[in-house]
């Protein structure tokens, strides 16, 4: 696949080094002309000076022949304009724009351009990792056929101050036990969970990642 990446800067050459290392074609666009002269050195890709905003530039950098247009500048709406460029002048079949401002996200979608959201993607991989935290044990029982987890329920989560009765998990899945002060609870309908619980549940593993995002909050499928 030839891809066109227009940017600069570390996210650029990783970008790049990372499309040459799957065996692809790169070429890269950089108005920086000192750094097009390191990138051009490090890289195995075709390096061009220029804007490339500049649809000449692009031309003279073969777009026309490009299989994806990436843009990575630090610019939203540079990014923007490149990838319009690639796919209404020169009939690129995949563009796709980095953004930084989130609120961006559905304004590109709407014109027709992929576009990744920095932002949300790390804020998306720490909730991840702090939803992992919180998940204190994991074990599978009967030959992999239910799961039991021990979670630690914090501030955020739905469940807490609420009765066990209200609280709706997916079908197949139990709290069977609460762990408060070093005391164990077998819960009944009544029980409230309080901040910092720990909250024995059982579930199949079709359904443990729902069963999750009851207990934590998290929306992230973790």
């Amino acid at each position: 696949m030839n891809i066109l990446v227009v940017g600069g800067g570390k996210l650029t050459y990783f970008v790049c080094r990372s499309f040459i290392a799957k065996g692809h074609g790169v070429t890269l666009v950089n108005r920086d002309r000192d750094e097009c002269t390191m990138l051009a050195r490090r890289l195995d890709a075709t390096v061009v000076y220029g804007d490339g905003s500049d649809p000449n530039v692009l031309e003279g950098a073969g777009v026309e022949q490009a299989d994806v247009v990436v843009a990575v500048t630090p610019n939203d709406e540079d990014n923007l304009v490149i990838c319009q460029l690639a796919a209404l002048s020169f009939d690129v079949p995949q563009t796709l724009a980095l953004v930084s401002d989130p609120d961006h996200e559905q304004v590109f979608q709407r014109l027709g351009v992929t576009a990744v959201s920095t932002t949300r993607v790390l804020s998306s991989i720490i909730e991840q990792r702090v939803a992992f935290e919180l998940i204190h044990e994991l074990f599978p029982v009967g030959e992999g056929q239910a799961v039991v987890t021990d979670v630690i329920v914090v501030e955020g989560s739905p469940i807490i101050g609420r009765p066990l009765a209200e609280v709706e998990l997916p079908e197949n899945s139990l709290i069977v036990c609460v762990l408060r002060g070093g005391r164990a609870i077998i819960p009944r309908g009544s029980t409230v969970v309080r901040d910092h619980d720990r909250v024995i549940l059982i579930s199949l593993p079709e359904n443990h990642a729902e069963v999750l995002r009851c207990i934590t909050g998290s929306t992230n499928g973790q």
